[in-house]
């Protein structure tokens, strides 16, 4: 399994996760089309954190399930958190291509 380093834009919040992603996820709510993240899931051990929790904030909304952790910096969402899945913006990973990845389109507006 490969190990990804990943940021937001000022570099304030650095992580690192783990996957081989071949798919990103597309999803037209309000919240990710705003923002134009391209997603993918992993389970929280996949995942860590690099850089400190004190620069980040989290947003929620509708059911309230999910933390959108994002950069109080320069506000970037890299990543967001329901239980012990993590949703990460692949848009945020370092040396990175998401051209290659097959793009799964998921209708969240009407979940």
């Amino acid at each position: 399994m490969t190990t990804h380093k990943g940021s937001c834009h000022c570099g304030a919040v650095t992580f690192e996760v783990q996957g081989d992603f071949t798919e990103g996820i597309s999803c037209n709510c309000s919240h990710c089309k705003r923002k134009g993240m391209l997603l993918a899931f992993v389970p929280a051990a996949q995942f860590a954190l690099t850089s400190s929790d004190a620069t980040l904030t989290t947003y929620k909304f509708n059911k309230m399930q999910i933390n959108h952790r994002f950069c109080k910096v320069c506000g970037v969402q890299p990543f967001g958190q329901s239980g012990d899945t993590m949703a990460i913006n692949l848009n945020c990973l370092e040396d990175f291509d998401t051209e290659s990845l097959t793009i799964k389109k998921v209708d969240g507006k009407n979940f």
